[in-house]
């Protein structure tokens, strides 16, 4: 290990154990803290990822990470120091940086500057030029808004030093919402996930699902589709779900005789959705704790995840059983596609291991504890039952080389929230956040769908090359003050957001966990991008559905918890219109289906799927549509039974 792999790998475990520490026994203030978090997060990336693949062993691009490191920790560690009292006596002008906001010093300045630079470098070697870029052109908005024409929305402009101070000194900016919500939610479970990795919760999850579903048709899909959800509901990451799983699942898949183009779509679009599934989620839904007003609890945010998820996974299901059925079209090779099972008892302490910790981590945040508590005692339970077999035992080796794990995977998201601070600030200073939602609204007063239709796009556009975290962050920032006028639950409608940004990394033309998965199966990415877009369909319509059924997410239309009676049509019509879609959508039911069935049973799913009045039948509200719905699929499921 070379000095600088080792001063890596300090940093890491330092990175870990300080997180730990500070969320459940805070010493610093709030911004020093997330100085911290940024100093270490930032020289992990400096050390780790190089100013270009190509100049990796460049001696010249070698020393500049490692000034870009000194300079990451001065610039965090100012901060740290002019904040916290601990330092008092090295206060400039015997007032702490927040006291002097308005009036910053020179030196505090020139700090600013280099700060942001480091933080828009960090962002671009970790994440691309996607959001350096984005930030960028908002540091320049500031400046130049008296030039703005007024369809850009200008205004009076503000200096350099106040733009600086806004948006990397002071709290609003760099060190605001979305590093707290990284530093207090996101980091914790990245670390439960890699601690569960360890014990060899992976392994487990394949057999399981291979135990399930290996003899099915489809089966080798269905693997994929199962393992996806459970690994994507502990990582929350579209593309580290597409890598960890897929290089199991794609060539189980090839081996089956699916094609590589359709074994890498449906991972893909199977891995997408494991951001959705409860409880762990992705960073979207640790970042609605800090921006939805009336404030909610993540127990109601993961309760409002769960028919949701489960209707996605479920039309995936269909969707890879109907498949199956069509491409492969007789028993003999519907029992040829099935995989060779591994006995489950080969994993079964992976399993209690594996359901030790999702189980200790449900139970403590249903009796109240907060997110970061919960999943801290689930990390003790996962190192106290690993230790009884050999097997899961976590060795001093192993957690230090889980912290290693969890720091690296944390760089990009630390610089990506530091780099989204740099916008956000800038969106309060001039205003934008609350003139953009003005154009909204008017649009909202002639049709919901249609303002829905807008968020939706600019959900996929942001999110194409962006973490679907940060996709959701900017726009619940910038139309989040517009979503409460628009008649829509609050949690309803920040799930949209959040729905659409992880749909974006299956949408192409940057579909990136259709990238990851096209890597593994060596094929063409566009057609693996279009392969996974199709796959995830359904996923598309889901927000829309339970925007105007909160019922689906176990809210009444006014917000509150809905009840068994009140949720039992909406979930059983959402259920058969992603029967119905999933139905159309790869031509097979019973049989597979004419050309005019295949319509109808498009036109099935729209009358379940889409909203419209009710009618009381046996003291329960069925909607009109609805109705003819099933009326039409009972129809289609007759006649398909014809050969």
């Amino acid at each position: 290990m070379t000095p600088r792999q080792l001063v890596s790998r300090v940093l890491a475990v330092a990175l870990c154990a300080f997180t730990l520490a500070q969320v459940n026994y805070p010493v610093l203030a709030p911004q020093p803290q997330l100085a911290v978090f940024a100093l270490l997060g930032l020289v992990i990336c400096f050390l780790n990822i190089p100013i270009h693949p190509t100049l990796k062993d460049n001696a010249v691009a070698k020393a500049s990470d490692i000034l870009l490191a000194v300079l990451t920790t001065v610039c965090c560690g100012w901060v740290l120091v002019q904040n916290e009292p601990f330092f008092q006596r090295l206060w400039q002008d015997g007032s702490s940086l927040g006291n002097r906001a308005g009036f910053e010093t020179s030196a505090d300045i020139l700090v600013g500057v280099i700060g942001l630079l480091i933080v828009i470098e960090a962002a671009r070697r970790s994440l691309g030029w996607a959001l350096p870029i984005m930030s960028g052109l908002f540091l320049v908005y500031a400046y130049i808004g008296p030039s703005m024409p007024d369809w850009l929305f200008p205004h009076r402009g503000y200096s350099i030093e106040r733009i600086v101070a806004q948006t990397f000194l002071q709290a609003q900016g760099t060190f605001g919402v979305a590093l707290s919500v990284m530093f207090t939610y996101v980091f914790l479970f990245v670390i439960f996930g890699a601690f569960l990795a360890a014990t060899g919760a992976t392994r487990f999850i394949i057999d399981f699902a291979q135990s399930v579903f290996g003899s099915s048709p489809g089966g080798p899909a269905k693997v994929a589709v199962l393992s996806s959800g459970l690994m994507g509901s502990l990582s929350g990451s579209a593309v580290a779900n597409t890598a960890t799983t897929g290089t199991f699942t794609i060539p189980m898949m090839r081996s089956a005789g699916f094609k590589a183009t359709t074994a890498a779509g449906i991972q893909a679009a199977a891995s997408s959705g494991g951001a959705l599934m409860p409880p762990v989620m992705g960073a979207g839904a640790y970042m609605m704790l800090e921006i939805i007003d009336p404030p909610v609890t993540y127990l109601q945010i993961i309760r409002a995840a769960l028919i949701p998820a489960v209707l996605y996974y479920l039309s995936l299901f269909l969707i890879t059983h109907f498949h199956a059925r069509s491409t492969e079209g007789s028993a003999a090779a519907l029992k040829a596609s099935a995989v060779q099972t591994k006995p489950i008892a080969e994993s079964l302490m992976e399993g209690v291991v594996f359901a030790t910790a999702l189980g200790t981590l449900i139970l403590m945040l249903i009796v109240g504890y907060t997110p970061f508590r919960a999943v801290t005692v689930s990390l003790l339970a996962i190192v106290v039952v690993g230790a009884f077999n050999p097997r899961t035992r976590l060795s001093l080796s192993a957690i230090i080389e889980a912290f290693a794990k969890s720091a690296r995977d944390v760089v990009s998201l630390v610089a990506a929230s530091a780099s989204v601070g740099i916008i956000i600030g800038i969106v309060t200073l001039t205003g934008i956040g609350t003139r953009l939602p003005a154009t909204i609204l008017p649009l909202a007063e002639q049709s919901l769908f249609l303002a829905l239709l807008l968020i939706m796009v600019s959900s996929i556009v942001l999110g194409m090359g962006l973490p679907s975290a940060v996709c959701y962050l900017l726009l619940a920032t910038l139309i989040g003050p517009v979503l409460g006028n628009l008649g829509v639950v609050p949690l309803a409608a920040h799930m949209f957001i959040f729905y659409f940004g992880m749909m974006s990394m299956v949408t192409p033309p940057v579909a990136l966990a259709g990238y990851a998965a096209a890597s593994i199966a060596g094929t063409n990415i566009m057609q693996t991008s279009f392969a996974a877009f199709r796959f995830a369909l359904v996923g598309f319509t889901l927000p829309f559905i339970f925007v105007y059924r909160p019922e689906l997410l176990m809210l009444t239309p006014t917000g509150d918890a809905a009840g068994p009676l009140e949720m039992f049509v909406p979930v059983l019509m959402g259920t058969l219109g992603v029967l119905c879609f999933a139905s159309a959508i790869t031509g097979q039911l019973r049989n597979a289906l004419t050309t005019p069935l295949r319509v109808a049973m498009y036109a099935a799913a729209a009358l379940l799927l889409a909203p419209g009045p009710d009618v009381a039948v046996a003291g329960l509200n069925v909607p009109i549509l609805d109705g003819t719905g099933v009326v039409l699929f009972g129809v289609i499921y007759v006649l398909n039974g014809r050969r």
